[in-house]
C-alpha cells in the first residue's frame, strides 16, 4: 500500500495512504446498477481498469481496487477474503461503485472520493479542498520522532515536548506526532484556512487526541491574529505571535508549507489543480515565501536549542541555506538535509543557535 501512495505523488496524481475500515454509505446511492452484469469484486476491479486506462487516469488499476475494496467496508483489495473477491454484489453495491468511480473519472483523487486516508497508521478524514498528505510527510514525521528520541532532556520538565506546526491542514502531522509522542507532549497547530482548521478539529476528536491539541486559525504571512480557539474561546485581534507566548518557548517547530514555484503551478496535475487548495501549494516565485515567513517567526517562539523541521522542493535547501547566511541575527543553522524515497533532497533540519530574539524578523 505504502509502494501505490509513493507512485501517486510521484504522478502527481493526488497522492497519499488510505485506509478505515468503514464502506459507503449505501442507503445514499440508487438501488439500480448500469452493471448488473458485472457482478464480482473481481470483475468490478477489472471493468473499471479498463475504463480508467481507456479515460487516461493515473493507476487505473489501483484506483479500481481502492474503490470496490472501500464499498465492501475493506482497506485494500488485497484485505477482502477471497470468497468475498468472487460473490455477487448486490445492485445497490454495484451503483455504489459507480459513482465513485465517475468521479474518479472526474480527476477527483480517490482520498476525496474516499474521504477518509492512512497517515502514520491513522485513519483521518478527507475532504476537498484541505491538502491530501503526501507519503513523504510520513517520512518528515519520522525524522522529527527519530530526532526526539535521541534527545536526551528533549521532554524537558512536563514530560513531552511543546511542538508548533505551521499549516496543519488534516491534521495529518500534528496528531501523528501526537499519537507516538510521550501522553504529556502538546501541539499548537495552525492554518489560515477555516475548511483546515474544521477537519483538524474533527480528526483530532476522531482520534480522541483534542486534549493534546490547540488548533488556531492563523495565516504566518501577516501580523495578526483574527481569532484564537482554545476550548472554545476567543481572543480579540493582536499581533498574532503574542498569544502563542504564553504557552511557552517551543521545542520544535515542524511544518509542511506550500513549497511549489510558481511557474509549475500550471504543470501540476489535473488532481491536484481541480481540487486541492492552491493556496496550500503555491510558495511564490521562487516557493520561499510562507518559509522565509516561518523562518522569520522561529527565533521568537523556540527554546534556545529547539529545532525546525521543514519539507522542501529539492532546489530548496541550497535557497534556505544562503538565505539562513544573509540573516545572521535569526540565530539559525541549516544542520541536516534527508532525502525522501525517490533519493530527493527533501527535509530539513534547522537548529537555533543563539539567544531567543526580541521579536520575529520583519515584524
Amino acid at each position: 500500500m505504502k509502494l501505490w501512495g509513493q507512485m501517486l505523488w510521484a504522478l502527481l496524481s493526488g497522492p497519499g495512504r488510505r485506509g478505515g475500515t468503514r464502506g459507503w454509505a449505501f442507503s445514499s446511492c440508487p438501488p439500480h446498477s448500469p452493471l448488473a452484469g458485472l457482478v464480482s469484486a473481481t470483475e468490478l476491479v477489472s471493468h473499471w481498469t479498463a475504463v480508467f486506462e481507456e479515460r487516461g487516469i493515473p493507476e487505473a488499476r489501483e484506483s479500481s481496487e481502492y474503490i470496490v475494496a472501500h464499498v465492501l467496508g475493506a482497506k485494500t483489495f488485497q484485505s477482502l477474503r477471497p470468497a468475498l473477491r468472487t460473490q455477487p454484489l448486490t445492485s445497490q453495491q454495484l451503483q455504489c461503485v459507480q459513482e465513485l468511480s465517475s468521479r474518479r473519472l472526474q480527476r477527483m483523487p480517490v482520498q476525496y472520493i474516499l474521504r477518509e486516508w492512512d497517515f502514520q497508521g491513522l485513519n483521518l478524514k478527507m475532504a476537498p479542498p484541505v491538502f491530501i498528505p503526501r507519503p513523504e510527510t510520513e517520512e518528515l514525521v519520522d525524522w522529527v520522532l527519530e530526532e526526539e528520541a535521541q534527545r536526551p532532556c528533549a521532554a524537558g520538565t512536563q514530560g513531552g515536548p511543546l511542538i508548533l506546526e505551521v499549516g496543519c491542514g488534516s491534521g495529518a502531522i500534528a496528531l501523528s506526532l501526537l499519537s507516538q509522542l510521550p501522553q504529556q507532549s502538546q501541539v499548537i497547530a495552525v492554518d489560515k484556512e477555516e475548511a483546515a482548521i474544521c477537519l483538524t478539529h474533527e480528526n483530532a476528536q476522531r482520534l480522541q487526541l483534542q486534549d493534546r491539541i490547540r488548533i488556531v486559525p492563523l495565516d504566518v504571512t501577516l501580523g495578526t491574529l483574527p481569532r484564537i480557539f482554545l476550548g472554545g474561546g476567543v481572543l480579540d485581534t493582536e499581533r498574532w505571535w503574542t498569544h502563542l507566548l504564553p504557552w511557552g518557548p517551543m521545542d520544535l517547530v515542524v511544518s509542511n508549507p506550500p513549497y511549489v514555484f510558481h511557474q509549475d503551478m500550471e504543470q501540476l496535475a489535473p488532481e491536484i489543480c481541480s481540487y486541492e487548495d492552491p493556496a496550500a501549494l503555491d510558495g511564490g516565485k521562487e516557493g520561499m515565501d510562507v518559509i522565509i515567513h516561518i523562518l522569520a517567526l522561529v527565533p521568537q517562539l523556540l527554546k534556545g536549542s529547539g529545532s525546525v523541521f521543514l519539507e522542501v522542493e529539492p532546489r530548496h535547501p541550497g535557497l534556505v541555506s544562503s538565505w539562513l547566511r544573509s540573516q545572521p541575527d535569526l540565530h539559525l543553522d541549516l544542520v541536516a538535509v534527508r532525502r525522501d524515497f525517490c533519493g530527493r533532497p527533501r527535509f530539513l533540519h534547522i537548529r537555533r543557535s543563539g539567544p531567543q530574539c526580541g521579536c520575529p524578523v520583519g515584524t
